[in-house]
């Protein structure tokens, strides 16, 4: 096969389409009772995108909803917005990178609920800066009933981002998450105070949040910061600064420029 110039985004596409096509192959020889979802989810679709919008869909419709009303959106959303489906692969590549539990890209792709509810939720985003806010809160509710993740449809969440495992994880209207930001289950990025106003945390590029964390109010966790497990978190966190403890104070020395990538929740003094 010829190799022709493409742009970054269209590489990360390609890259996870290829891999799920031949992935699903290989499993659709071997497990002959999944061949059929194999050939709905990945097989029988024509791009990355329809696969995307298809399984989302298919997860998300309800008696009252259909599939086939849903898959129409989707494909309308991703159509228009084309970072949602180039996100979508960098999301996907970054579990494969990340998460030593993922042994193949269909297996994320199909089953893992954060990353099903991170896609839902750009979907959601989007409605929402169409003012379409009543169908964004719809997904929202959607996604939290499946997947057990409760992100506000305003909210704004880069691409390269894991949510391992996810279950719990809130976030609130005003949040904002940088790029290659790696989120452990059971984590709150939350307000306080009940003003209609800016009042949710801001997460830099490339940040690592432990399982359990809290992170509340309208702070800044700085890029490449790594807050422990089970930490809350009430004032701005430095770059490449590892916090912990209730309340969080920072410790140790500076953590490695790319905590997110390494996923070391170990406090080491020679992280650097």
């Amino acid at each position: 096969m010829s190799v022709v110039p493409i742009s970054m985004s269209e590489g990360d596409i390609a890259h996870v389409w290829e891999a799920l096509q031949g992935e699903a192959q290989d499993y659709a020889a071997k497990e002959r009772a999944l061949a059929s979802l194999l050939y709905a989810s990945i097989l029988d679709q024509k791009t990355f995108c329809r696969a995307l919008a298809n399984h989302l869909a298919e997860k998300l419709a309800t008696p009252e909803l259909a599939a086939l009303q849903l898959r129409k959106l989707f494909i309308e959303i991703l159509r228009t917005h084309e970072d949602i489906v180039d996100s979508a692969a960098k999301d996907l590549i970054a579990v494969m990178d990340r998460d030593p539990a993922c042994t193949s890209h269909l297996q994320c792709f199909l089953y893992f609920k954060g990353f099903m509810a991170l896609q839902t939720h750009r979907i959601a985003h989007a409605l929402w800066q169409q003012d379409r806010k009543l169908f964004a809160y719809h997904l929202q509710s959607r996604s939290s009933e499946l997947f057990g993740v409760d992100i506000n449809p305003a909210a704004s969440f880069g691409s390269g981002i894991m949510l391992d495992h996810a279950t719990g994880l809130v976030a609130g209207e005003t949040s904002v998450v940088g790029d290659g930001c790696s989120i452990l289950h059971g984590v709150t990025l939350g307000g306080t105070g009940k003003e209609n106003e800016d009042r949710h945390p801001k997460i830099g590029r490339n940040v690592l949040i432990g399982a359990g964390a809290k992170i509340l109010g309208n702070i800044t966790i700085g890029d490449g910061a790594r807050i422990a497990a089970g930490s809350v978190v009430l004032k701005d966190v430095s770059e490449r600064c590892t916090v912990a403890g209730v309340p969080a104070v920072p410790v140790g020395g500076p953590c490695c420029e790319n905590p997110a990538a390494k996923m070391d929740q170990i406090l080491d003094d020679n992280s650097q």
